[in-house]
């Protein structure tokens, strides 16, 4: 289970939260210029009520607008870590673990990352998934079992580092 104090927050690295600002900008600036476009040109073809091109891009309108919403919400909430003050005493939120898997009889490493920066393709995996989890706050040398949908995985963690 997560720690309350994480799951109230979103937390970013700063380079995850830049990423994020900058999205902002771009859904800001091009993406609503080019929707507004889009709406502009699809009013042209004629009766609003029969337009599937203006439906389209209202709706491309309407996401982008809660989009807009999200990323400011969670730009104005995020809590950003300062990863120079963490230690590689235990897990936490920006360390590599390099971790040896009972059941697969071999070595992996994973990233524990903020939600935002999950990427499972280079084993970037969040802070609030069941690995993730099962990882925080855990030293070199523990065992940790890992409740996942196919059942109970077991690592023991090898390495801690930035």
């Amino acid at each position: 289970m997560v720690d309350e104090e994480f799951s109230q927050k979103v937390y970013l690295t700063e380079e995850a939260l830049e990423a994020q600002k900058k999205e902002l900008n771009r859904l800001k600036t091009e993406g609503r210029q080019k929707v507004a476009e889009d709406i502009k040109l699809a009013r042209g073809f004629g009766d609003l009520s029969e337009n599937a091109e203006y439906d389209e891009a209202k709706k491309e309108q309407a996401r982008i607008e809660g989009e807009i919403i999200r990323l400011e919400k969670l730009i104005k909430e995020a809590f950003v870590i300062d990863e120079a003050s963490l230690t590689n005493d235990v897990v936490n939120i920006g360390s590599f673990v390099k971790v040896y898997d009972y059941d697969l009889d071999c070595e992996d490493e994973y990233q524990l990352v903020g939600s935002t920066d999950v990427d499972p393709d280079n084993n970037k995996v969040s802070y609030e998934s069941p690995i993730g989890a099962a990882l925080m706050h855990k030293k070199e040398g523990e065992t940790v079992e890992v409740e996942i949908p196919d059942g109970v995985i077991e690592f023991k963690i090898l390495k801690i580092y930035r």
